[in-house]
């Protein structure tokens, strides 16, 4: 097996199109990083086709801040050890939904809980109503596409020298960021139809490239838009930075792992 890189650094994102947290480590499962956009903003006033209210539309959710009541049992499924000890293939016990609650920290530090009906409040506007909000959760990731987004730091500095700045990665909302060993922008492109391991367990298939939308260029910091970036990649690479993958080996997955290619 090819040593193609490591782990830079992971991330899971509570709520979907909030503001997202760094783990030191995740548990990677067949539908995604464990807690990863487990609850959305639903509106009912959006398309069928996309009916969540995300910063695409209101970019100052970026700015909200989403985390666990209980972030160690939030972590991992707490008979991990054990049900690894018996082999391949056994499915741990998953955190109950009590154990993974979620409070909200407001851009003016107010913190409510994910079930309270003033964070809608709050999230409504002149064109998405508190009456059109519900909070959903699933035990699925509610991502737009698929279960894990990798993107390279060599990507993220290709795109910031070409446009002259130097980028925040949290704009580009990744799962696994990845310092990979070629050195080169844009390199993990190559890695689709392939597969590789992270870790000593976890195995990953790498479906297709990320298609990017205009969420890329909100400051995570300030919410500000800058408009060159997504214009960068839509001249120079089809629209699209970073990769998709599926998850075919559950496992724990740490920042510093190393990355490797299957033959």
């Amino acid at each position: 097996m090819t040593l193609i890189g490591h782990v830079e650094s992971l991330w899971r994102y509570p709520v979907k199109s909030m503001r997202g947290e760094a783990l030191p480590e995740a548990f990677v499962s067949f539908s995604g990083i464990l807690g990863d956009r487990l609850y959305a903003v639903h509106n009912s006033a959006a398309p069928k086709a996309f009916p969540y209210l995300t910063a695409r539309g209101r970019s100052d959710m970026l700015l909200y801040r989403p985390f666990f009541r209980d972030p160690e049992r939030a972590a991992l499924p707490s008979n991990l050890a054990e049900a690894d000890a018996l082999g391949p293939g056994v499915t741990p016990l998953y955190p109950s939904p009590d154990e993974l609650a979620v409070d909200v920290e407001t851009p003016s530090g107010v913190v409510l809980g994910i079930d309270d009906p003033k964070l809608l409040g709050v999230l409504s506007n002149d064109k998405s109503a508190a009456s059109a909000l519900t909070i959903r959760r699933s035990d699925r990731a509610m991502t737009d596409c698929r279960p894990i987004s990798i993107f390279s730091t060599q990507t993220i500095r290709t795109i910031g020298e070409a446009i002259g700045l130097s980028l925040d990665q949290r704009r580009f909302r990744a799962n696994i960021y990845i310092d990979l060993a070629s050195g080169e922008g844009f390199a993990e492109d190559q890695y689709v139809g392939r597969q590789f391991r992270i870790g000593s367990k976890v195995v990953m298939a790498v479906l297709e490239r990320d298609i990017r939308c205009k969420m890329i260029g909100f400051d995570p910091e300030t919410a500000k838009a800058n408009l060159e970036i997504l214009k960068y990649i839509a001249r120079n690479h089809d629209g699209k930075a970073g990769i998709y993958a599926a998850v075919l080996v559950e496992g724990m997955v740490r920042a510093g792992d190393e990355i490797r290619l299957l033959e």
